[in-house]
């Protein structure tokens, strides 16, 4: 088996590099959480009648992952919808739609989602999911129909499968410029390290 040599001279940038890369794969994981785990998304069994809630709970997603939902299409669906609809199981005038059986939610901004079957009664019977996150800094948002999260009325409207699109907040400098700061920390540890390999 072949080895790679690296010369003794790019060994600092080599490991450097390995460095970054590693720092690099822990900054961008994204799941796919297929919802209720093992359970395929359906009403919840007698003996477990909140499974819903206790899945969203040992979960802690954040903005880039998605949700899997399973089911047989000829006989569930599963709608996004309202607070205030998801508590009084009101199946009328949902955020989003989807029945094909494979349904994909991606994460694409914080705030508190709500999801439920679009099949008459299964709601009452708590197949339903609500899901929270988090902000940047940690914060979560109690309503997704607050006016923040409204679009504006020169937005143009189109279908949305996959989640609403992100919009840039005021706090976006903040996290491009921590961004910068680590970037600018690696640089000086890499520095350190080439400068104690060379003496």
């Amino acid at each position: 088996m072949a080895t790679l040599r690296i010369p003794r001279k790019y060994q600092p940038l080599y490991i450097l590099f390995q460095l970054f890369l590693l720092i690099q794969s822990q900054l961008v994981l994204c799941y796919q959480y297929k919802v209720g785990d093992l359970n395929a998304w359906n009403i919840p069994s007698s003996a477990n009648r909140d499974v819903y809630v206790k899945w969203s709970k040992n979960h802690l997603f954040k903005l880039g992952d998605s949700l899997l939902f399973l089911y047989p299409p000829s006989e569930d669906s599963v709608i996004q919808v309202t607070k205030q609809n998801y508590n009084s199981c009101n199946l009328k005038n949902p955020i989003l739609y989807m029945n094909n059986g494979n349904s994909l939610f991606n994460i694409t901004r914080p705030g508190e989602f709500y999801f439920t079957s679009g099949a008459e009664g299964r709601c009452e019977k708590l197949q339903k999911l609500h899901i929270s996150i988090g902000g940047e800094n940690g914060t979560t948002y109690e309503d997704v129909d607050s006016p923040a999260f409204a679009p504006s009325a020169s937005s143009p409207s189109y279908p949305n499968v996959f989640g609403s699109i992100p919009v840039q907040s005021a706090n976006s400098n903040s996290s491009s410029s921590s961004g910068k700061l680590q970037m600018s920390m690696f640089a000086f540890v890499g520095l350190l390290f080439l400068g104690s390999t060379i003496l």
